[in-house]
Formats: structure tokens, sequence, C-alpha cells
């Protein structure tokens, strides 16, 4: 990128760089797009980027080199990466600014054939996935894992409200079909709802919520529930919380990930208050969650969603597909 917007968009030949103490050398394979990234590359989400800047925030790719002292991968190790690298457990420490230490703005980006990275910032990639599957884990797969595992702490037989069908939702359905969860799913698109419902096999418990047809969906899924209400709802919208409060039982749980409507929220605070809802934020998660989370794709046999995948130099059509609302993940594929 030269500047914001996607005219700014070109490829450009570089140098391969080299690792240096503590470093390692990727070969990247694939670097699967989020909505995020479509705003770095609009206008930097108000981040003040250095250019030339290189947008992408998750990759898959092989170790070819390492710098002196790396001692966790060696060349031909499948690695990805971890969206806040140097997080690697326990609380967020440390956030420079308003918009955290991340691949892909305020740090430099992975779109690129290599890439230089701390091994610390790595983890091994799942042995079940190829490079396409497994570069859709580190930010979309994680944001899932890190609500309604990591923080949620889900059990079975309770109850998951996820809205509409992109990466992280698709990831928030397989993850709670695996753990004994009932499900509820919502879209503006039957057809999306109905493949949905084919992701979650028999004996899982999912049900689908029309928003064109069903515009007060908080009160239809209390109803689906019995008139309990819903255990963990992924928030990925942001803007008005009137709904997604309404859907809430008391003490349950609403993870604020997404920012697709509003970079603000709007809610009642009488409804938060008097059903004890918690309203955790969610910046991806840590490498040790990204490590379960790879452990749980390999025993599960979870694989990810992908609704198209794209060649490098595809981006800006990958970023107007994503615009429209993917059903799942879209990847780059480096050649």
């Amino acid at each position: 990128m030269s500047g914001f917007g996607r005219s700014n968009l070109s490829l450009a030949a570089q140098a391969i760089p080299q690792p240096g103490p503590g470093e390692v050398l990727v070969k990247v394979a694939a670097v699967s797009l989020n909505y995020r990234d479509r705003l770095v590359v609009e206008n930097g989400m108000g981040m003040p980027l250095a250019f030339p800047f290189t947008p992408g925030s998750d990759l898959a790719g092989e170790v070819v080199a390492t710098g002196p002292g790396v001692h966790r991968f060696a060349s031909g190790n499948r690695v990805i990466s971890n969206f806040v690298p140097a997080w690697l457990d326990g609380e967020l420490s440390r956030i420079d600014g308003p918009y955290g230490p991340a691949l892909g703005a305020p740090l430099p980006g992975v779109l690129s054939e290599y890439v230089v990275m701390k091994e610390d910032g790595l983890i091994t990639a799942p042995a079940s996935l190829d490079a396409v599957e497994a570069s859709t884990l580190p930010v979309a797969g994680l944001t899932a894992w890190f609500a309604l595992v990591e923080l949620g702490g889900l059990k079975a037989g309770q109850s998951v409200l996820l809205q509409g069908t992109g990466g992280v939702s698709l990831f928030g359905l397989q993850i709670a079909a695996a753990h004994g969860a009932e499900i509820i799913i919502t879209s503006g698109n039957a057809e999306k709802l109905q493949r949905a419902q084919a992701l979650v096999g028999k004996g899982a418990i999912m049900r689908g919520i029309d928003r064109s047809r069903t515009p007060d969906w908080g009160a239809e899924a209390q109803r689906l529930t019995g008139g309990r209400g819903v255990d963990h709802l992924l928030e990925v919208a942001a803007g008005d919380l009137t709904q997604s409060l309404a859907a809430m039982k008391p003490g349950g749980r609403i993870s604020a990930i997404g920012i697709i409507d509003s970079f603000e929220f709007k809610l009642a605070a009488l409804p938060l208050l008097v059903k004890h809802v918690v309203l955790q934020g969610i910046f991806v998660g840590h490498r040790r969650a990204l490590e379960d989370l790879a452990q749980a794709v390999d025993h599960l046999q979870l694989k990810p969603v992908i609704d198209r995948v794209y060649d490098f130099a595809e981006l800006p059509a990958a970023l107007d597909h994503l615009e429209r609302g993917p059903f799942g993940k879209l990847v780059l594929r480096l050649r």
C-alpha cells in the first residue's frame, strides 16, 4: 500500500529478507482475509500507518531459514502466525495506543511471499489441515475459540447464539457443536441458514433465525430456548445491542468481537444490569490458546469453512467479495 484506498494497492518486488537473532524466514503459502483487512486498506482503521505498508493479518507457511538462537522451529516446519505476536499467554499486559500490537496494522502485515517473524509469534500448524485451511485459524478461528472456550468456559448443554455466517460465526458453530452446545444462528439469507445447518451434523441442535422475516430476533431466541435465553452470544456487528441483550439469559455472556455495523456500542443499561450480563471484549487471543485450538482441530478433525480461494494478485476481487459477505472464509493462495 502506497496510501489508503484500493487504488493504492500494488504488487512490488522486494529483496527476500533475512532472519536475525530469534527470527525465522517463512515462505508464505496462504493468507486468509478478515473484515479488518478491508478496513485497513480503506482507511487504516484510524491508525497512522507508515507507507509503503503491507496488509494482511494471518498466514500459513513453511520455515525456510532460521536466525541465531532460534530453538522452537527448524527449516521445513509448517507454521501459522499469532495475530498479536508478543502475547504468549495470560493477560495482554501492554497495549501501545488504542489498536494493540497486531499483525496487519499497526505491525507490518503478511501479504508477501516471504516474511521474517520472531519465532515466538508462530506456532506449529495443525497436521490435519493444508496451508489454505490452516491460514484461517489465527484470527477467525482463535477469536471464536477464545470467546467460547478460553474465556467463556463453554459446556455441553449450554446455548450459543451466532450472528451471520462469516468466518468467526462458522468457527463458533463448529466449536459449539463439538462441545455439545445448542446453537442458534441468525442471518438475513435463508439459503445460508440451510448451508449452516449442514455443518453441524447429526445429533447437534441448531436452529436458524431469518432476520429478514424476524427482526425481533432477541425475543425469538428466548422462545427457542424455552424462555431461558442464551448462555453465549458472539457479537460481530456492534452498534445497537438491543436485540443481543434481549436474547440473553441472566448471567449470560456477550463476547464483543466485531465492528461490522459500527465502531460504537449502543445499549440500554437496565437490561444489562438486571440480567447480570457479562459484556466481554475480545482481541482475538494469545499464543497458548492458538496452540490449544490447533490441537483441538487435529483431535476433532475440524475443517474450516472456506468460501473461495483467490490467487495472490486477485486481492482487489477478494476484498470485493469480503464486502459482499462470504459464507465462511476467503483465502489468498501464494504460488
